[in-house]
């Protein structure tokens, strides 16, 4: 049986597939940067003198890089308003979770830049009378930055991708609009096709930017 293909009733759905774009290019750009945030204080605390604080750090962080982002969208949704008593929205829970979890692999990205840089600078800038911090923020992160952005960006990218994951939650994102009309229409195939092109039209741009600023960086170096 030949499957006949009809794209001309979406048009009459279009709002509903902008609207879903831009929950999920809104989510991502909170998750990246509360993300990095979270990277960032997690390489610091895996990089203290404080054996306590290391030890802590890494066992959250392989809490979250060792088990599936889609358990812990479904835990923080469900279960830990249960245990901490508090009332958590879909798109808060979301939120909270995919940070989290992007937050532990930027956390090993930045440590893995920061270590890359040769001890004696640090020690060259202590001598200089800098404190501890100030060589961290004036002189290791600076080179750091630049052989961290690659893998960054590649991170970053990889959330927008699990944020189609916060449909389960029924937050309203590209997938969870798609759904709805495929549910609507009955029409699932043309639906999830173009909601596969219109992920592919976005992921496409940025996944080529990553790569010449990447080899652009290696230029460089």
């Amino acid at each position: 049986m030949t499957y006949h293909w009809d794209f001309s009733f979406i048009w009459g759905y279009r709002w509903l597939f902008v609207n879903g774009l831009g929950v999920t290019l809104g989510f991502t750009l909170a998750i990246v940067i509360l993300g990095l945030i979270v990277g960032l204080l997690g390489a610091l605390g895996r990089l203290s003198p404080f054996a306590p604080l290391r030890w802590l750090v890494q066992a959250v962080t392989e809490v979250f890089r060792c088990t599936p982002v889609l358990v812990q969208l479904v835990w923080f949704y469900y279960a830990l308003p249960i245990l901490a008593g508090i009332e958590m929205t879909a798109t808060e829970a979301g939120v909270l979770s995919l940070s989290l979890y992007g937050g532990s692999f930027y956390a090993e990205i930045i440590r893995g830049g920061i270590v890359s840089i040769e001890r004696g600078q640090t020690e060259a800038a202590l001598a200089l009378g800098m404190r501890p911090g100030q060589a961290m923020r004036r002189i290791v992160l600076p080179q750091a930055f630049k052989r961290m952005v690659p893998p960054l960006m590649n991170q970053s990218i990889i959330q927008l991708k699990n944020t189609s994951l916060v449909s389960v939650l029924a937050v309203p994102d590209l997938l969870y609009q798609g759904q709805a009309v495929a549910h609507d229409t009955y029409r699932p195939l043309e639906i999830y096709s173009l909601t596969a092109v219109i992920y592919f039209a976005v992921l496409l741009p940025l996944t080529l930017l990553a790569g010449r600023l990447e080899q652009r960086l290696a230029r460089a170096d």
